[in-house]
């Protein structure tokens, strides 16, 4: 599958919002990271926690240089690209630009969408909604499974029998339920020791 076109110039990007944090969850939790949302997504998860990003219309657009300069100065190293769906946009030049300026470029997708740009690392969190791409799921560093039900279990490991050896294997538990299915998430992964819980610790911290 190609890239959705839109009507977004080449090098320009929608953007919800930006700011410095802590990664909350997954491999990289702990770590200091700008994060860049991009604004459109179309995979519609009925849990997703920000839904204000699917609508690209309303956010403004900006182009790669001025995305770039908020995310490389200061302190920073690494950068995180998350959406909405950020490869809705063919990337390529956000990631030189970002390489170029001697960051880490860290990226969270679906999977749904071809892959475009250049990664230092790749957290593939698949939806039921619209599937990952395989050739994503081979690309993918982290495999993030959020886990809303008991069926989730099969769903991931279904994607993890996709995905290259080296992939870090992670079970989140989707915040709402947290109570419900974190002993079964416990439980999975003292079976299946291939797996770790991945938390969202940034809401636990109050933090964006």
């Amino acid at each position: 599958m190609k890239n959705p076109v839109t009507n977004i110039a080449e090098h320009r990007f929608p953007v919800m919002e930006h700011f410095y944090t802590i990664q909350g969850e997954g491999y990289h939790s702990g770590k200091p990271a700008y994060f860049i949302r991009l604004g459109g997504c179309d995979v519609g998860c009925v849990w997703c926690d920000v839904k204000e990003s699917w609508d690209a219309a309303k956010h403004n657009v900006y182009d790669v240089n001025e995305i770039t300069s908020w995310a490389t100065t200061g302190k920073v190293q690494n950068v995180v690209v998350t959406g909405g769906e950020p490869l809705m946009y063919n990337l390529d030049s956000l990631c030189k630009a970002v390489h170029d300026a001697g960051k880490n470029l860290f990226l969270e997708t679906s999977g749904a969408y071809a892959l475009s740009g250049k990664w230092d690392w790749v957290c593939v969190s698949p939806k039921k909604f619209m599937p990952p791409l395989a050739e994503v799921l081979q690309c993918a560093d982290e495999l993030k499974v959020v886990v809303y039900n008991k069926n989730d279990f099969d769903w991931a490991l279904q994607h993890a029998a996709k995905v290259k050896e080296s992939c870090k294997l992670f079970l989140q538990p989707e915040h709402s339920v947290f109570e419900k299915v974190i002993p079964m998430i416990v439980d999975f992964v003292k079976n299946d020791p291939r797996w770790s819980i991945s938390l969202q610790t940034h809401k636990f911290m109050h933090i964006p």
